[in-house]
């Protein structure tokens, strides 16, 4: 399958924003696309004013907690949440969009794009979560997956 050029620099920008991650486990970075315009940007990491967890280290790892469960017991935000947030702190609509991130979106995440009105998500990285996967699926929101080769 032969993808718009354009597409390979929504990802591009989408694996730089992952490098601003302050997350010990995981670099996510998400970029939300209307109309080949980007609206807004997230990655992981703390919420805005509190210690990160370079700082503080990573509970989930003091806990042995596996990736892809108890997403309640991290200080962290994903970063499909946070481009939502930063397109609502700013007033701009999701609905339409496309989201391109660095990985699959878990459970919580998903829930949120659906109601976000977003209508693809574009993505490289697996992420251990079946139930997200069926949510999606349930909700027609079309999933991408991205391999370079097929630029």
């Amino acid at each position: 399958m032969t993808r718009p050029s354009w597409e390979r620099y929504f990802m591009e920008i989408a694996e730089l924003v992952s490098s601003r991650s302050t997350c010990l486990r995981r670099q996510v970075g998400a970029v939300l696309v209307r109309d080949k315009h980007i609206i807004a940007t997230g990655y992981n990491g703390a919420p805005r004013g509190v210690a990160h967890c370079m700082e503080v280290g990573c509970l989930r790892e003091k806990l042995g907690i596996p990736s892809g469960e108890r997403h309640e017991m991290c200080r962290g935000t994903h970063a499909e949440q946070n481009a939502i947030i930063q397109a609502a702190l700013h007033g701009v609509s999701t609905a339409g969009a496309t989201l391109y991130c660095t990985h699959q979106p878990c459970i919580l995440c998903a829930k949120m794009l659906i109601n976000a009105g977003v209508e693809k998500v574009v993505f490289q990285g697996d992420y251990p979560d079946g139930l997200a996967v069926e949510l999606i699926n349930e909700a027609n929101l079309e999933m991408v997956v991205w391999n370079q080769g097929e630029e």
